[in-house]
């Protein structure tokens, strides 16, 4: 290969590293601090990405085929409203607690089949709900009624 190729291609190296080094930036500095509580003070952290508009919540966790065991999404809706979900796209099995306005959780379906068009309903009026890897809910003891603690809550 002759010298002339070989800058563009080293120039070519250097912005593809830098774009992917900025994203992961970008990714890391997204991320929130979310915790659950059970009625007798239990306290669960996660690390969370937050979906706070239409294009974002549509994305959610789709076409991702990990995700670390602290992490998640929190979907902010915006209103208090019954929704239904989906795993269209996704697949990572999923627990989805489904997310009342105080903060309690409101219900939880646990270990959803990836890439399935089922609808998943909230069954009441929600303000968010919150993604994690499946089994998450059932190996740290979360359940109905315990509280998530994140800023959307204090509103």
């Amino acid at each position: 290969m002759s010298l002339p190729v070989l800058r563009p291609l080293r120039a070519l190296a250097l912005a593809v590293g830098l774009c992917a080094a900025f994203i992961g930036a970008a990714y890391a500095q997204a991320l929130e601090s979310l915790a659950i509580v059970s009625p007798s003070g239990q306290r669960q952290s996660f690390q969370v990405e937050v979906a706070r508009n239409e294009a974002d919540r549509a994305q959610g966790l789709m076409f991702r085929r990990t995700m670390p065991a602290d992490r998640g999404m929190l979907f902010d809706f915006g209103r208090v409203e019954p929704v239904a979900m989906w795993m269209q796209n996704t697949y990572l099995p999923l627990d989805m607690l489904f997310i009342r306005p105080d903060g309690t959780i409101a219900r939880i379906a646990a270990n959803t089949e990836p890439l399935s068009t089922r609808t998943i309903p909230s069954g009441e009026p929600v303000l968010a709900v919150l993604e994690l890897n499946a089994g998450t809910a059932a190996r740290l003891g979360i359940k109905a009624g315990d509280r998530i603690e994140h800023p959307l809550f204090k509103r």
